[in-house]
């Protein structure tokens, strides 16, 4: 008998003999997934900033863009965890959808922006207020997507 098999494994160095799934952020298709879905999210950000005016010199778009994603965030994380580990179709979705589509349709950059732009004009109260109101009303709506996740029916074991 080996000594060295009665040894506990050091963390530090590699066990050859059980090799470890690549983490999903090293394969390509999990990139791929998270490329095209921020393209498809930039883009749905980008044509709904047209669509949605400002009002008062606030920043109604980013405003609206980040509540809706921060709602369908959580909804969407809910939901697929409430259907199993997060592994194949529901690892990809996550990658495309929230990862991808979420992460590019939601700017923190933008809101940045704007709340710097508000400051800039001298309105310190509106950046305050836009400021806040975008956390809180984000944070809201991401519990509301989660608390709509939970509410789904769960799925049994072996229905597909």
């Amino acid at each position: 008998m080996d000594r060295d098999e009665d040894l506990p494994l050091d963390p530090d160095v590699d066990d050859t003999r059980t090799p470890r799934p690549r983490p999903a952020h090293l394969h390509p298709g999990a990139l791929g997934l998270v490329f095209v879905g921020g393209t498809l999210g930039t883009l749905a950000r980008y044509l709904l900033s047209l669509v949605i005016p400002a009002w008062g010199g606030m920043p109604v778009p980013t405003f609206v863009i980040n509540v809706t994603g921060a709602f369908l965030l959580g909804w969407l994380l809910r939901a697929l965890s409430h259907h199993g580990p997060d592994h194949g179709a529901r690892r990809s979705l996550r990658l495309a959808l929230g990862t991808g589509f979420l992460g590019g349709y939601t700017t923190y950059s933008a809101f940045a922006v704007d709340v710097d732009g508000l400051i800039a004009s001298a309105d310190i109260g509106a950046a305050l207020l836009y400021g806040l109101a975008t956390v809180v009303v984000g944070a809201a709506a991401s519990f509301a997507g989660i608390a709509l996740g939970f509410a789904l029916p769960r799925r049994r074991r072996g229905e597909a």
